[in-house]
Parts: C-alpha cells; sequence; structure tokens
C-alpha cells in the first residue's frame, strides 16, 4: 500500500504568501460556505474584537490631535451677569455723602481672542504628524498579530480534522481485522487472544477519535473567537492539499531588517516625538503672545422692570504677552527630564533590536528543526506503512503472530498522526519566522 492510500499531505494553502488563495479539497468540491485562509483573516482583520479596538484608538487620537489643534481657530466666548446691590457703596465729596451706583446691574460680554504665538500650539502642530503616525503603527502591530493568530488556529483546525481522518481510517481497518480474527477463532485456527488485542486497540483508537473529535470544536470555538465570527453560525474551512512541500518552505538565508519590524518602528516614532518635546522645554520661556477683542452692553437701574430699557456699551481691542521669568528652576527640571526620556528610549531601542535578532534567531532554528521533523516523519510514514503491509501480508499466510500485525498497526497510527503534528509545527514555526523577518502580509 503506497503513501497516498492513507493520506494525501495536509497543505495548508497559504502562508502569507500575498494574493495565494486556498483551494477545494480534492477530495470533493467545497460548499460554498466554506472559507479558505485569505477568506478568514480578510474575515477577522474587519471583524476581530482587537482590530475593532485598535481603529477606534486610531480614532480617539485623530480626534485629541485636533482637539490639540483647535486653539489656532479664533477663541470666542460669551458672558452674562446681573447684580442687586443690597447696599451700594458711599464716598464723602464736598460735605456730602454720595451714593455711587444703581440697585441693579447686569452685563452682557462677548469676546475673541486669536493666539498668534503659542509654544504648547507650536509642539501639538509639529507632533500632529509623528502621532498619526504612531497611530498607524499601533493598528499595523495589531493587523500583524491578527494575521498571525488567526492562520495558526486555522491550521489547527485543519490538522486535528485530519487527525480524526486518520483515526477514521485506522477505525474502518481494526474493525475488518477484529471481525476476521473473530471468524477465526471460531473455526479453530487461532486462539481468542487475537480478537481480543484486536478488541482491545479497536476501542483504543474509539477513544482517540472521541477525543479529537471535542477537540474540533474547542479549536472552532477558538478561531471564531480571534476572527469575530457569529458563535451561533457554523464555520466551515476549505483548502487544498496539492502546494504542501512548496508553501511549507522558507527562504531561510534573508537576513533580518530590523527597520521592518513595526516595534523598532514605534520607538523611533516616539522617538521624534521626545526631541520635539525637548526642543518644547528648551524654548519654554518664549511669550505667549494673543490679540483679544470685547465688547461688552452694561445695564443698570434703580428699577428691576426697567433695567434693561437702555444699554451702555463699551469695546475695546489689544494685544497681550505672558513672559514668564522665573519659575523656580522648573523649566530646567523640565528640560533635564525630556533630555533623560531620550536616553532611556535609546537604551530600550537598542535592547528591542537585541530582542528581535534573539526571537529571530529562535524562530530560525525552531523552523529549521520542525522542518527537518517533518521531513524525516514524512519518510518514516512511507516505512511504516510498507512493514505494515508486509507484515499484514505475513499475518494472512500465518507466518507473523497477531501481536505483530497490533505494533505495525499502532506505530503506523502513530507515525501519521506525528506528521501532522510535525507539519503544524513546520507550518507555525514559518509564521513565527516571517514575524521575525517582518514578511507578513497584512494589505489584504
Amino acid at each position: 500500500m503506497k503513501l497516498k492510500t492513507y493520506f494525501k499531505p495536509l497543505l495548508i494553502a497559504c502562508l502569507l504568501a500575498p494574493g495565494t488563495l486556498l483551494a477545494q479539497d480534492n477530495r470533493g468540491a467545497a460548499t460554498t460556505d466554506s472559507l479558505t485562509l485569505e477568506q478568514v483573516v480578510n474575515y477577522a482583520l474587519e471583524n476581530t474584537a482587537a482590530m475593532e479596538q485598535a481603529l477606534i484608538d486610531e480614532q480617539i487620537g485623530n480626534r485629541e490631535i485636533r482637539s490639540s489643534l483647535s486653539g489656532w481657530f479664533p477663541q470666542l466666548s460669551a458672558n452674562f451677569g446681573g447684580t442687586y446691590n443690597i447696599k451700594r457703596p458711599q464716598q464723602p465729596i464736598g460735605g456730602e455723602i454720595i451714593t455711587f451706583g444703581q440697585k441693579y446691574n447686569s452685563n452682557i460680554a462677548l469676546q475673541a481672542t486669536q493666539n498668534i504665538f503659542d509654544n504648547n500650539l507650536f509642539l501639538a502642530t509639529k507632533a500632529s504628524n509623528s502621532r498619526k503616525q504612531l497611530l498607524s503603527q499601533q493598528v499595523t502591530d495589531t493587523r500583524i498579530n491578527t494575521v498571525v493568530e488567526v492562520s495558526k488556529a486555522y491550521y489547527n483546525v485543519l490538522l486535528t480534522k485530519e487527525q480524526l481522518r486518520i483515526l477514521d481510517q485506522n477505525i474502518s481497518r481494526q474493525e475488518k481485522q477484529y471481525n476476521d480474527a473473530r471468524s477465526r477463532y471460531e473455526v479453530g485456527i487461532v486462539d481468542k487472544t487475537d480478537y481480543q488485542r484486536a478488541a482491545i486497540t479497536l476501542a483504543n483508537i474509539r477513544s482517540d477519535r472521541k477525543r479529537v473529535q471535542e477537540s474540533i470544536k474547542a479549536s472552532l470555538a477558538y478561531l471564531k473567537q480571534l476572527m469575530g465570527y457569529p458563535v451561533e453560525q457554523e464555520l466551515n474551512l476549505t483548502y487544498n492539499y496539492g502546494r504542501m512541500e512548496q508553501e511549507v518552505q522558507v527562504d531561510t538565508t534573508e537576513l533580518i531588517a530590523f527597520d521592518k519590524r513595526v516595534e523598532l518602528q514605534q520607538l523611533q516614532t516616539q522617538r521624534e516625538l521626545l526631541k520635539l518635546n525637548t526642543a518644547y522645554n528648551r524654548w519654554s520661556f518664549l511669550p505667549t503672545v494673543s490679540a483679544f477683542a470685547n465688547y461688552n452692553l452694561l445695564y443698570f437701574n434703580n428699577e428691576f422692570a426697567n433695567l434693561y430699557n437702555q444699554h451702555f456699551p463699551n469695546s475695546s481691542v489689544g494685544i497681550q504677552a505672558s513672559l514668564p521669568i522665573f519659575q523656580g528652576t522648573r523649566r530646567l527640571q523640565n528640560l533635564k527630564i525630556a533630555q533623560l526620556q531620550e536616553d532611556r528610549l535609546d537604551v530600550q531601542i537598542e535592547d528591542t533590536r537585541r530582542a528581535i535578532n534573539t526571537e529571530y534567531q529562535t524562530a530560525l532554528a525552531n523552523y529549521k528543526g520542525d522542518y527537518t521533523e517533518w521531513r524525516t516523519v514524512q519518510q518514516n510514514l512511507v516505512m511504516a506503512e510498507e512493514v505494515y503491509e508486509i507484515i499484514k501480508l505475513q499475518y494472512d499466510e500465518g507466518v507473523k503472530a497477531y501481536v505483530d500485525l497490533i505494533v505495525a498497526e499502532t506505530e503506523l497510527r502513530t507515525t501519521q498522526l506525528n506528521y501532522y503534528n510535525a507539519l503544524y509545527s513546520v507550518l507555525s514555526s514559518k509564521l513565527d519566522l516571517q514575524r521575525a523577518l517582518g514578511n507578513i502580509d497584512i494589505n489584504r
């Protein structure tokens, strides 16, 4: 019996290669609601909670930027006030006591101010582009994590389904062996230990199948969670078996490019913001200059009913400047703090570079190890099938004992399941390596 008799190689067809679509299963046409890896990832990028939160955070950040820049627009305000003078002020003038004012006073004031020079606003203006870039990078980071985690969960579901298919094949084969052994015992060719061993093996396989069948439900639930998929709706997946060897491979000679990692890009953007903050503190002694215009309507009368019968307007325009002279070394301390924050971030950037290098070396080592193991298990599977075929033939001819057949059957089943475990490991480690290299495709 050849390798293809027991399984068709599992292909999770698209390892994040741009534009690659996962096709239908060779054993039959996919249903209309079956999703490929690309469709699953695209759905997740639009519906997962993490992406929705990241996009909302980006909108909040953009609104905060607009709010910080709103100080450049004219600031308009209106004030209204009313006073009842219980005891009006008096002053002796020319030997007489003169009472000033009216019992009732009221005023309506309109004021407009326009900032001309404000260091805080200049900082907000210069930092706006960097802040927008940082928000965009945060969204990109979430997209990368979403693609990787959803892809791994997708692979895990398919791996588990393939394990279930292998166990179904083993159950079918073992049921036949059990029936054959029982028939041989009944005609007196063998003793009852053969069919008893067959019964034990069959029960163990059925137990494994039940465990795997239940784990599929948990794997699908986890994938739905990552996708933001409706819990009550059925999720069907489709994939292509034909391009496994091509898709699991990756260029292991590619050198790491630190600039491609979004984590470093975020730190560099933060560095730009800290440089602007340092410049702001360095020039914090500059004055704040603004222009203003006021228009006031004054009302006063001794009778409340006649208070608003006549108004007395006044207005003014001008310019004002506020210059901090001495603040107890606060500006100097703030400048030193800003410079130290830059130094601290420089240390963090260098440490992040080392961490990324460690992540890359680890991912590369894992991928190479997993790929070698997958190829080894693939070869072992061919030999396990040949061994099983030979021993099965020898058992049928009465040359081998039934226990030898059971051992060969167990080894074959174990090797088949190990094959898919190894395949999942190499697919996952390839994703980790692509993330370490900064090669995850998020433009879907």
